[in-house]
């Protein structure tokens, strides 16, 4: 299943991947090394924790790779008055206005404003300009959004 993501979101994968494989991991080995130097290691916390983080940084990057190689990287034309992955939209909603920008979903953090293209919002502005009114379905019910700004 391809997922999609904005240059910036390639940049952040590769460069956590490249953290957990070539710092993190000599880390934890080195943690490993020092609690067995402590002798027992059934009843040692430390090396339990260290095999613990081991395992953890293993995953997650396993995850990493597989997203790298389902990944597909997605053109952002600044030239283009539609939203598309990467637009930054200015809305007005309920009075107030926001700026979002549309983001793959491995990239989505709403606390943020960056909002996956796979959300209801973000399905909702893909395709549409400045000037148009979008009523989207969420969970709290039908919204309707003015769209002001695509950039």
């Amino acid at each position: 299943m391809t997922k999609f993501v904005t240059q910036d979101g390639l940049k952040k994968i590769k460069d956590e991947l490249d953290y957990r494989k070539n710092s993190l991991r000599q880390q934890i080995a080195s943690a490993i090394k020092e609690a067995k130097e402590q002798g027992d290691l059934s009843e040692n916390a430390e090396y339990s924790e260290a095999k613990s983080q081991q395992s953890e940084n293993e995953v997650r990057i396993s995850e990493l790779e597989f997203l790298l190689k389902e990944s597909k990287v997605v053109d952002f034309d600044k030239a283009s008055s539609v939203v598309q992955m990467g637009s930054k939209v200015r809305v007005k909603f309920n009075g107030d206005e926001m700026e979002f920008q549309i983001v793959g979903s491995n990239e989505a953090d709403p606390a943020h404003f960056k909002i996956s293209n796979e959300s209801p919002i973000g399905k909702g502005f893909l395709g549409k300009k400045a000037g148009e009114e979008v009523e989207i379905e969420t969970p709290a019910g039908q919204t309707k959004y003015k769209i002001l700004e695509v950039k």
